[in-house]
């Protein structure tokens, strides 16, 4: 039988996978469909290259807003809390995603069409950039002081169920359908269905409570007066370290699972329903391996985990991108590529960097902290990648090694970041207090 504290413990974990599960959904349902129809529907022109290369502009915005969230949301979230952050956060991503799937094409409305398409991804990219760092906290902040890795790194599972869903979705609507019928409407519905989705999530995040950690904070009276500003002042070396450590996070992800669908179906020539298989293949490994490596992390300390997954993740890439272009067209051989080293090696990135990034500030200031460093280094870790690796397959002449390149330069940075981290590691806060708290390397 279960104490009511770990009963208490699993039921913030369902929602903070739920609800990271419908944002991540989507979220990543735009970079999905980006280089595949709105390059044709909403930014049409003789250039495929370059219409591709705008469709993926509109995707970066989304990651250019996410700081703005993250700073607005996790004011409030140190400031008043962090549960009712989270409701309001899953309602604007399922009200701007919801628009998407109506919003008339190029043809039909003229500029309007791409503005309209802006204006609902910079809604996506706040709500997004406040959601994060919420859902990360609730586990986090509940967890007992020996499992933290392994319960943070829960809702990081809703990145790769979202984006299983996402990839999943659009690969059942391409094999059903048409691709006219695909351009003609199919792909709205991969949009539309999102509403569902956000009304079971709100109805589970409304019946959770307050973390603990934050309660004795309300109860105190202790909450910092301005979040962001207290932020910067005592840990402006936490926070570059933090925006290293996630480089090679953004960057690898945003190539194995965006950009490589358009570069499978573009370049090497494979159906859309194969690539998104792949990367639904792959997704649903990362939703074993990430916990494994969450839990690893709490046996033999997180920025030791860390900073060998960054190295070996990026490494990976090589390897990956060479059996695409010498696949010979073999499916099984393809899905391979994407499945080892997105399915498996980034867990090891993407498992621990929740709790190691919630370590890097104390409870008063945590929710303002981790957003921020997680979002606002996804601007160049995260959401020009794709523009950069279409630019470099251009440069590279169609082959694939410059953008190896560049993921190997990320992995580096992220291994260095860590290991300063490593160094003077220790400085959040205990569960009760706001004083930093001195202790063993993680």
């Amino acid at each position: 039988m279960t104490s009511p504290n770990e009963q208490a413990i699993r039921k913030v974990a369902l929602a903070s996978v739920i609800g990271a599960t419908i944002e991540w959904y989507d979220f990543f349902l735009y970079g999905v469909v980006a280089g595949l129809v709105f390059n044709k529907l909403y930014f049409p022109g003789d250039d495929p290259l370059v219409a591709t290369m705008l469709a993926y502009t509109t995707f970066a915005v989304g990651f250019v807003t996410r700081p703005l969230g993250g700073v607005i949301f996790g004011h409030f979230g140190d400031k008043v809390g962090r549960k009712s952050m989270l409701v309001m956060t899953l309602m604007i991503m399922g009200v701007s995603t919801f628009l998407i799937g109506l919003v008339p094409t190029y043809d039909s409305i003229g500029i309007l069409a791409p503005v309209l398409l802006l204006l609902l991804r910079v809604l996506q990219g706040i709500g997004l950039g406040g959601e994060w760092g919420g859902a990360v906290l609730m586990a986090y902040e509940y967890a007992p002081a020996d499992r933290k890795g392994f319960y943070a790194s829960l809702p990081q599972i809703g990145l790769a169920i979202g984006l299983c869903l996402a990839s999943g979705v659009v690969a059942l609507l391409s094999l059903t359908l048409t691709d006219a019928q695909f351009l003609a409407w199919g792909w709205r519905v991969a949009f539309l269905i999102s509403a569902a989705m956000v009304f079971v999530g709100m109805y589970i995040r409304l019946n959770v409570k307050e973390t603990p950690e934050f309660a004795v904070i309300k109860q105190r009276n202790a909450e910092t007066q301005i979040p962001f500003v207290d932020m910067m002042r005592r840990y402006p070396g936490n926070i570059v370290k933090g925006m290293g450590a996630r480089y090679i996070d953004g960057v690898f992800f945003n190539i194995f699972g965006v950009f490589s669908i358009t570069y499978l179906t573009q370049t090497v020539n494979i159906s859309r329903t194969q690539a998104l298989v792949g990367v639904m293949a792959a997704a649903i490994a990362m939703c074993f391996f990430i916990p494994f490596f969450g839990h690893l992390s709490d046996r033999i300390g997180r920025t030791r985990v860390y900073f060998w997954g960054a190295l070996i993740t990026a490494l990976s890439a090589f390897p990956a991108f060479w059996l695409m272009l010498n696949s010979g067209g073999n499916t099984m051989l393809l899905w391979l590529s994407i499945v080892v080293p997105f399915g498996i090696l980034y867990a090891a990135v993407y498992g621990p960097e929740a709790a190691l990034f919630c370590e890097l500030f104390d409870a008063r200031v945590r929710y303002t902290g981790i957003s921020f460093v997680y979002q606002f280094s996804g601007i160049f870790a995260s959401g020009i990648t794709p523009i950069i690796a279409t630019a470099l397959l251009k440069s590279g002449g169609g082959q694939p090694w410059q953008i190896c390149a560049y993921v190997a330069f990320a992995g580096v940075v992220s291994a260095l970041s860590v290991a300063l981290i490593g160094r003077r590691a220790g400085t959040a806060a205990p569960r009760e207090s706001g004083v930093p708290l001195r202790g063993p390397a993680r």
